[in-house]
């Protein structure tokens, strides 16, 4: 049984390796992203209430996206497990998510830090092409992750796993399931 949190900057390639090791932990790759479009597609009431706050232009208050992932971790394929990508972003989402786990008998096995140097991640991210990432809206969204997110790193002190996300999927994957049989 494994629940996880995977952390690291735009490029680190979390999304990715979370769908690998989904599949080799057997456990489900809970997205806030997918968590979005799942209940903005069913027109969920809590899709609904995203929906008119992005189609504002706006950003989802914290409430909205703490629900959707309370109401997901009470599903049954998630109660052996899970791995969580981009969530929690911050500190007080981090509190909500203890506090979800607490009320369910859980407890979070660990924190993925996946590393990879600036040059590296800008490179990535430039390599995708998309319209929206030119290197200056890279930086940006860089350093919102410095402010907002990697202070998640000394919430979880203790549960964090560094892991080198430099190499190939198959390498970093291996690396991150090593790691995680040493914490075991």
């Amino acid at each position: 049984m494994v629940r996880l949190v995977l952390v690291g900057p735009p490029g680190a390639g979390k999304g990715t390796q979370a769908a690998v090791l989904s599949e080799q932990l057997a456990v489900p790759h809970i997205s806030s992203g997918d968590l979005f479009r799942a209940n903005i597609d069913n027109a969920t009431p809590l899709g609904r209430q995203a929906k008119s706050y992005l189609d504002a232009g706006e950003l989802v208050p914290d409430e909205i996206t703490n629900e959707m992932v309370r109401q997901r971790l009470a599903e049954p394929d998630a109660r052996e497990g899970f791995l969580l990508d981009g969530f929690p972003r911050t500190t007080p989402q981090a509190d909500v998510l203890s506090g979800i786990l607490a009320e369910n008998g859980m407890e979070l096995t660990a924190v993925l830090r996946f590393d990879v140097s600036r040059d590296e991640l800008v490179r990535r991210l430039l390599e995708r092409g998309r319209s929206d990432d030119t290197e200056d809206l890279i930086r940006r969204r860089l350093a919102v992750y410095d402010s907002e997110t990697a202070p998640l790193l000394e919430y979880y002190q203790g549960k964090v796993i560094p892991i080198n996300a430099v190499g190939s999927v198959s390498e970093i994957t291996e690396r991150t399931l090593e790691a995680l049989r040493a914490r075991a």
